[in-house]
C-alpha cells in the first residue's frame, strides 16, 4: 500500500504539499512541430492529434460498425483530413479506478467494493493495467498499476473510510499517474463516488486542466446519497460533467445502489467499442493554445469524445 506522492506515514500535510508542486511542475507532452528534409525540399509535419470517439444509440447501447465517411472532424471551426482511423480499436488502456470512501458513502461501501472487484475482473485484459485509489481528505493509491486481478481485487477490499472527499486532487493526481504510462496507450479514469468535494488543495481548473493535458478519458459513477437537487451539494457533479465535456467519458447518475454493476458492464462496453480518429493539425496551432475539436457523426448517434487539447507551452505556462 503506498501513498501517491508520499508514504503511508506521512501526514496528510505532506500530501497536500506534493498536490500542489504536482500542479505547479506537471508540463503537457510535448506536441512538437518536426521539420522533415528530403533532396531539395523542407516541409513541416505536426504530430497526430488522437480523438477516441463512443458513439452510442438511444438507449445507450454502442453502436458498431461505422466506416470512416460517417465522421466528420474540425479544429477551431476548421475542417480537417482523418488520417488515421480505427474502428473498435483494441489498443491497450490503462486504468484509475478511484473510489470515494468519505463518511457520507459508508452506509454502501462494501457492496462499492464489491461491485468494485468484479469490475476489475470483467475489465482488465492481459495487455491493460489498472490502479486502484482510495479518495477521502486523502489520495492514496493502494496498487501498483497491473494486470493481476486477484492482487488489484485484494487492494480494493482494503479500502477504508475517511471524513472528507478530494475529488480534484483525485482527478489531479489519478491523471499524473495515467501520464505517466507508456505512450499509444489509452487511458481512462474510472470514479465512483457522491461528488461532494469538500476537503481539495486543487481546485476545479487544476483538475480539468490535469485531465486534458494526460489525454485521460473520464468516466464517473455518481451515487446520489439524496435523490431531491435541493437536497445536496451539486457542485461536484456539474464540475465531472464540466471535464468530461473537455476529455471525453461519460457520468453515469445512481439513484438505486443496485444498478452499480450495470454501470461498470456499460463502463467497459464503452472502452471495448471506440472509435480512433487521428489527424495532423491544419494550419499548424501556434504554440501555447488551447485548441477546440469538433466530431460528428452520420445518423443522428450520441457521441462522446475528447473536444479539447493543449499544445505545447499552454499547460505548463500557468
Amino acid at each position: 500500500m503506498k501513498k501517491y506522492f508520499a508514504a503511508m506515514a506521512c501526514p496528510a500535510r505532506s500530501l497536500r504539499w506534493a498536490v500542489l508542486f504536482a500542479c505547479a511542475m506537471a508540463a503537457v507532452i510535448p506536441a512538437r512541430a518536426r521539420q522533415q528534409q528530403s533532396v531539395g525540399e523542407i516541409r513541416v509535419q505536426t504530430d497526430l492529434v488522437n480523438i477516441l470517439a463512443s458513439v452510442t444509440d438511444a438507449n445507450g447501447r454502442p453502436v458498431l460498425g461505422l466506416g470512416q465517411d460517417a465522421f466528420q472532424l474540425s479544429e477551431e471551426g476548421v475542417p480537417q483530413t482523418i488520417a488515421r482511423f480505427e474502428a473498435q480499436t483494441n489498443r491497450p488502456v490503462d486504468l484509475a479506478l478511484m473510489v470515494d470512501a468519505s463518511a457520507s458513502t459508508y452506509k454502501d461501501l462494501k457492496f462499492e467494493l464489491d461491485a468494485a472487484a468484479h469490475f476489475i475482473a470483467q475489465v482488465v485484459r492481459p495487455d491493460d493495467t489498472l490502479s486502484v485509489f482510495e479518495i477521502t481528505e486523502n489520495v492514496t493509491q493502494l496498487s501498483d498499476f497491473s494486470a493481476n486481478v486477484p492482487q488489484l481485487q485484494q487492494a480494493a477490499h482494503k479500502i477504508a473510510p475517511g471524513a472528507g472527499t478530494s475529488l480534484y486532487d483525485a482527478v489531479v493526481l489519478g491523471s499524473h499517474a495515467l501520464r505517466r504510462r507508456p505512450a499509444g496507450r489509452r487511458r481512462a479514469i474510472v470514479l465512483v463516488t457522491d461528488a461532494g468535494e469538500t476537503t481539495s488543495v486543487s481546485k476545479f481548473d487544476d483538475a480539468r486542466r490535469a485531465a486534458i493535458a494526460s489525454e485521460t478519458l473520464l468516466y464517473a459513477v455518481v451515487i446520489r446519497p439524496v435523490k431531491n437537487e435541493s437536497g445536496r451539494n451539486t457542485a461536484g457533479e456539474h464540475a465531472l460533467i464540466t471535464i468530461m465535456h473537455s476529455t471525453g467519458g461519460a457520468m453515469f447518475i445512481l439513484d438505486d445502489l443496485s444498478q452499480l454493476d450495470t454501470m461498470f458492464g456499460r463502463i467497459n462496453d464503452e472502452l471495448r467499442t471506440q472509435y480512433l480518429l487521428g489527424y495532423y493539425p491544419n494550419p499548424t496551432p501556434p504554440p501555447g493554445s488551447d485548441r477546440h475539436v469538433r466530431v460528428t457523426v452520420k445518423g443522428g448517434y450520441d457521441m462522446q469524445y475528447r473536444s479539447e487539447y493543449f499544445t505545447a507551452g499552454r499547460y505548463a505556462s500557468r
